[in-house]
């Protein structure tokens, strides 16, 4: 009770020093007449929060008042808080806080990047928790082509997108049917750790007016969690390939996973190891084409090192 009474006149303060940091300028606001705060006005930043003004002002004023995270969040947007800040600022209200786990999923290191090359050709994959697509090896992308929509702030390639949005003669997974609801309903289950998160629900919400299939499944609510499935895969070299799937937790990398595909019979190995000879063969005829383009950069380089004299 006593660290309580101590930590909300510290919370009041942090508050009304970060809100006296911002001008409307920063947020977009035109700054008016007769403004006698060097920043924010409280009720300005309970507007671009998207609270209520009178619980902002008692949160503002340390009163013994819950505070969600999804809500001190978009406090802490809105006062532009570092992350150092931000987590100062759950501590303050007495909030459990969590580490930025979209921020430290982003990058996937040079050893998770050898493994999955390593396991050619097995098609292999990172993935987080809401399908984007992370890293890949050459057999993944061989059997997945991943355009990245325009109106996607994280310019990130997501499985999800490219499997509603292309036509299905053009989908790889054959029984798109059965397989895109198992994924909708898998994303669901990590859902609930991430909701009120921006990437989260403005990711959802443009699929959505993208692909009201995507709309339909999501709103039916249905969540499973991640396994071991075989799908059926379609390649228009090779054909139809029934393929295992089996997901690995990655370490240091919350919620993303490792999915590598291994054929399920012997007809999908063989067309498996077909598809890898194929890809060897292209890539060798493409060695000459880019030997021939970089032979100008080589000259220049050598007259740079060995100028006339």
């Amino acid at each position: 009770m006593r660290t309580t009474q101590r930590r909300r006149p510290e919370l009041a303060a942090f508050l009304r020093g970060r809100r006296a940091r911002v001008t409307p300028a920063d947020v977009g606001m035109a700054p008016g007449l007769r403004r006698r705060t060097p920043g924010l006005r409280r009720e300005e930043v309970a507007q671009l929060s998207g609270v209520g003004v009178t619980w902002y002002t008692w949160l503002e004023q340390g009163r013994p008042i819950n505070a969600s995270a999804q809500v001190l969040d978009a406090v802490a947007r809105t006062l532009r808080l570092d992350q150092p800040e931000r987590e100062h600022l759950y501590h303050l209200a007495e909030v459990p806080y969590a580490p930025d786990r979209e921020r430290a999923a982003e990058v996937v290191g040079a050893e998770i990047q050898g493994i999955i090359d390593a396991l050619d050709p097995r098609p292999a994959v990172v993935y987080n928790a809401r399908y984007d697509v992370l890293a890949t090896n050459p057999a993944y992308r061989e059997l997945f082509s991943l355009p990245v929509p325009e109106n996607m702030a994280s310019r990130v390639p997501n499985v999800l997108w490219s499997l509603f949005t292309v036509p299905e003669p053009e989908c790889p997974l054959v029984f798109r049917e059965t397989e895109l609801p198992t994924m909708v309903a898998t994303m669901r289950g990590a859902y609930g750790r991430h909701v009120g998160e921006p990437v989260w629900e403005d990711f959802i919400q443009i699929l959505s007016e993208a692909s009201p299939r995507f709309a339909e499944l999501w709103e039916s609510g249905n969540v499973i969690p991640p396994g071991s499935r075989v799908k059926t895969f379609r390649h228009k070299t090779i054909g139809e390939l029934r393929m295992t799937s089996v997901s690995l937790a990655v370490n240091g990398m919350p919620e993303c996973r490792i999915v590598v595909y291994t054929p399920d019979d012997e007809e999908s190995r063989r067309r498996t190891t077909e598809l890898w000879e194929i890809r060897r063969r292209r890539d060798r005829n493409q060695e000459p084409e880019r030997e021939r383009e970089q032979e100008p950069e080589r000259i220049q380089g050598r007259e740079a090192e060995n100028p006339a004299p």
